[in-house]
């Protein structure tokens, strides 16, 4: 089994960047990562990079083979990042095929990016 190391996803305002990717829109759940079929993904680390002058809260949540969006695949909610500062999380976050990792923002002014690696 080949594993790739990658960016996984970005996203922010000024658009996307991975696989299943959209662009961020201010307090509405975006697809950040879709995990391949036939492929595993551990995540290695997640950053959260709030680009304005005030705090700004997000999301992210883990939704196994695609299910539509619950409280418990919550795995941050409603966390701060200050003014013109970042988050890095260091996560070790293992998904399956079809798995997606869904991000919330309080403001577009937040990006998020999501780096691992892939194995087929």
């Amino acid at each position: 089994m080949p594993t790739t190391y990658k960016v996984l996803a970005m996203t922010g305002a000024a658009g996307n960047h991975g696989n299943g990717a959209q662009t961020l829109t201010a307090t509405t759940n975006t697809n950040l990562y879709t995990v391949p079929a036939a492929t595993q993904t551990v995540v290695s680390s997640i950053v959260i990079c709030n680009q304005a002058a005030t705090a700004g809260t997000y999301r992210i949540a883990v939704r196994p083979a695609g299910a539509a969006i619950d409280n418990r695949h919550y795995i941050i909610y409603d966390a701060t990042v200050a003014a013109n500062d970042s988050t890095i999380m260091t996560i070790g976050l293992t998904l399956g095929a079809t798995d997606i990792v869904t991000v919330y923002a309080s403001a577009t002014t937040m990006s998020f990016s999501l780096y691992g690696s892939e194995i087929a």
